[in-house]
């Protein structure tokens, strides 16, 4: 791709990574965006690198705009290895005079790259550096979301350069919001969210808390990964900001995996009970599934039911994965509920019960449990879970 002008003498000089299909256990189907901002100006300075091969795309990008031995500073908003894997390479070309990063963001950089020789410059909370005509203001945003983590902020262009938060996986042709399908990008958003900062989302909500306090005019907002957003940065703010808050929809998520199919008939009886109520429902069954398809569902349903066939004394290996990713995330104010068929002993309801309530959902039944193939009464039990868990989630 070639560099991209977003405010005046502001480029996008990132590297497109189309086949990109895992993201460390997150499904990545539609690849990813490794953006990185070049301003020019009498300082000029390199917002965050790319993946390690990716260099070659990155320092192309720049060569059309400027000589990269010109660069004068490099900021590294976020150390993790898909936005400092080039650097590297980019400091040996480029020699830079500075590299400006957190206090955390020095102690991670030496941490992955053990070079004490590079002219590290730490900066502050809210401290800030002259470009020449532009002033770039730093924000520490510790765990948002990893230690190091800070926002870059470019007075004179209302322009958020805001690492991995507001961010999409999604690699795409266009490089701004306007330039896509609405409801296709805030469901990448949403999926972005769900995966890596739904476990932070104290720390977002007070975040945002804090630029509002500030007052903070934001024109532009240029993540680290996916579209920028130019036409109305407003609109992922408020998604975050609700995100964060974890609030819900009338919408209830049954996901389960089966053995021979008895489960897969419990699951549609409840969920034929959820919509009778009148509640949305959404079924996900993990043998054609993803884990984080279940947590970006998961992010706006009111209900999470959960259901798995007992195997070897416990769930099957796919609930097994799914329970253990989404009990990482910590999502909070949930209603439960846990089903399953079995043969013998039947401990994965049990298993999947005591989940739930460690993560501390309102179950609104100890467990439905059916032996072998479910018999017209059992479906009519499944259907009565689902017509209760409906009227919960409305209530």
């Amino acid at each position: 791709m070639q560099p991209i002008e977003i405010k005046k003498n502001v480029y996008w000089v990132g590297a497109l990574d189309w086949d990109v299909r895992d993201f460390h256990g997150y499904s990545t189907p539609q690849g990813t965006t490794y953006n990185s901002f070049l301003v020019l100006d009498d300082k000029i300075t390199l917002f965050d690198t790319v993946k390690k091969n990716h260099s070659s795309e990155l320092l192309n990008n720049i060569r059309q705009l400027t000589d990269p031995e010109k660069i004068d500073y490099i900021v590294v908003d976020h150390v993790e290895m898909d936005h400092s894997g080039a650097l590297p390479e980019i400091v040996e070309i480029t020699k830079p005079e500075k590299i400006f990063c957190s206090s955390m963001g020095k102690k991670a950089l030496l941490a992955h790259f053990h070079r004490e020789d590079w002219p590290y410059e730490v900066v502050s909370d809210g401290q800030e550096i002259n470009l020449g005509s532009k002033t770039v203001r730093f924000f520490e945003t510790r765990m948002l979301h990893w230690p190091d983590s800070m926002f870059s902020y470019i007075e004179e262009d209302k322009l958020l350069i805001s690492q991995d938060a507001f961010g999409q996986h999604w690699a795409t042709s266009e490089r701004f919001d306007d330039q896509v399908d609405q409801s296709i990008l805030m469901q990448q958003a949403a999926k972005y969210y769900a995966n890596i900062l739904l476990l932070y989302s104290p720390l977002v909500a007070k975040l945002l808390a804090k630029v509002t306090e500030m007052g903070l005019v934001i024109d532009m907002i240029a993540p680290d990964h996916g579209l920028i957003w130019r036409t109305n940065p407003g609109e992922i703010v408020k998604a975050w900001d609700s995100w964060s808050k974890q609030e819900t929809k009338a919408k209830a998520l049954v996901v389960f995996d089966t053995m021979w199919h008895s489960t897969e008939s419990m699951a549609e009886a409840i969920a034929e009970g959820i919509a009778s109520a009148g509640v949305s429902v959404k079924v996900i069954n993990m043998q054609f599934s993803h884990r984080s398809d279940v947590a970006t569902e998961m992010l706006d349903s009111k209900a999470v039911v959960l259901g798995s066939s007992t195997i070897n004394n416990g769930m099957l290996p796919r609930m097994a994965d799914v329970v253990s990713y989404i009990k990482g995330l910590r999502p909070t104010g949930k209603i439960g509920a846990a089903f399953g068929s079995y043969g013998w002993g039947g401990e994965a309801v049990k298993l999947l019960k005591e989940t739930m309530e460690e993560m501390q959902f309102e179950l609104v039944d100890p467990g439905l449990r059916v032996n072998y193939v479910p018999t017209e009464d059992d479906i009519e039990r499944c259907v009565e879970l689902g017509k209760k868990i409906g009227e919960a989630v409305k209530s």
